[in-house]
């Protein structure tokens, strides 16, 4: 616990310097754009050479990670769902909860920049500013898009970017594992958790050097775009925030419905766990509070609890395919990209899917981690996530509320019809 406690101190320290960086270069670049730059465009160029050079480092780990993340989870969730029938029942509920919001995420994401949509100068200024894009795949017909579901070559697929069919791979290969006996399948899977915790050392390494990376590419987008850039941001922030409220929203009557409990009751249930959510940007911080909660105040066996509560904090983050496919979606309309369905399809399935695999991880890692094998599946270039990096550390209060709500309800889901009402739950309150 001690060390994790320095992970978050670590983790939180960064993102202020992250977000200080952020400005700090919006504003440089901004004075330059009035003043002039000490070097001129040659001085410019090499700033945003050395941003570039930081995005390619993090760029490098994607498909290791992703995939030795995935074969883990996949067991991890493969050895809980056989540990008993509450377990397995469970990871049911998770599963059909992490299809709602995938679908969810859409719609929503869809909605909100249809009524608020990007501001067109701001998003051409920032485009303008940033790295020059690489390229990605054209929307290939949906019949192309069904051929990839599975490679031919994974290792192509892999050199290639082919990211949907890396993570289809790496589920196959994560629950095939499972089968085999103890002696072999111990040995793989500690591989594999070896190569996932090394990647997320390098990861680390580099965002150390997060604020100087987010400070040279900012500067260069404060240098073109001006102040549209931070009404972009700012806009971006306020989407992806509310798309996170809306889904822990649902869990309420959710948790009417299938926990059989009252509004109010629930409400009051899960507000000190919201709280600690809110303060610590932890789930795992939220855990003591969440099976307090759960079985003083909801009527949920101690056992129940125990075991359910956490599983999800292990596994489970409802947030986590709703704030990635939205940063994904957001990114493609800043670009101007219109994905096509099997595009779109993909990048569903790679969100579903990837959230199984980065759960735990620091905020910072997993945000690389989960949102570019998205963005690659939907052929958005990856250019501008240093920047929205930078200011996630205010969305992901929201994603943790949003988790930690979601745990409550399943929690008390699971259970279901176990539990004997009681007098406020007859009432309705």
């Amino acid at each position: 616990m001690n060390e994790m406690s320095k992970t978050r101190r670590f983790m939180t320290s960064l993102s202020v310097q992250v977000m200080l960086a952020l400005v700090l270069g919006l504003a440089a670049g901004m004075a330059a754009q009035r003043w002039g730059m000490p070097g001129g465009a040659g001085a410019a160029d090499l700033i945003q050479s050395v941003g570039q050079l930081w995005l390619n480092a993090l760029r490098m780990t994607i498909i290791p990670l992703v995939f030795s993340l995935l074969v883990t989870g996949v067991a991890s969730i493969a050895d809980a769902a056989r540990a008993g029938r509450m377990a397995l029942k469970a990871v049911g509920w998770f599963a059909v909860m992490i299809l709602v919001a995938v679908v969810y995420s859409v719609a929503v994401s869809y909605g909100l920049l249809s009524v608020w949509p990007i501001d067109p100068e701001g998003a051409r200024k920032l485009l303008a500013a940033a790295p020059a894009a690489s390229d990605v795949g054209g929307a290939a017909p949906f019949g192309e898009f069904i051929k990839t579901i599975a490679p031919s070559n994974p290792i192509r697929a892999a050199a290639e970017d082919a990211i949907l069919g890396i993570v289809v791979f790496a589920v196959f290969f994560g629950f095939a594992a499972t089968r085999l006996p103890e002696r072999l399948r111990l040995p793989l899977t500690t591989f594999f958790e070896a190569v996932g915790e090394t990647m997320i050392i390098i990861v680390r390494w580099v965002l150390v050097a997060a604020p100087v990376g987010v400070f040279a590419l900012s500067l260069g987008v404060g240098l073109s775009a001006g102040a549209s850039a931070a009404g972009v941001l700012l806009h971006y922030v306020v989407v992806i925030s509310l798309a996170c409220i809306g889904i822990g929203l649902l869990f309420y009557p959710l948790a009417v419905i299938f926990g059989r409990v009252g509004l109010g009751r629930f409400a009051r249930a899960v507000a000190p766990a919201q709280v600690v959510a809110f303060s610590t940007q932890s789930s795992l911080a939220s855990l003591p509070v969440m099976v307090e909660r759960s079985v003083d105040a909801l009527g949920v066996r101690r056992s129940t609890a125990g075991l359910v509560l956490p599983l999800a904090v292990a596994v489970f983050r409802i947030t986590s395919p709703v704030a990635n496919l939205g940063v994904a979606l957001y990114c493609a309309h800043l670009f101007g990209i219109q994905p096509s369905m099997g595009q779109l399809i993909a990048a569903m399935l790679t969100a579903g899917l990837i959230s199984v695999g980065t759960v735990g991880l620091p905020g910072q890692v997993s945000f690389f981690a989960s949102i570019a094998p998205i963005c690659i599946a939907m052929g958005v270039p990856l250019e501008l996530l240093p920047l929205l990096l930078a200011v996630e550390v205010i969305p992901d209060i929201f994603r943790t509320v949003g988790n930690v709500t979601a745990d409550v309800a399943v929690t008390r889901m699971v259970q279901g019809g176990d539990v004997e009402p009681d007098g406020d739950l007859a009432a309705g309150i």
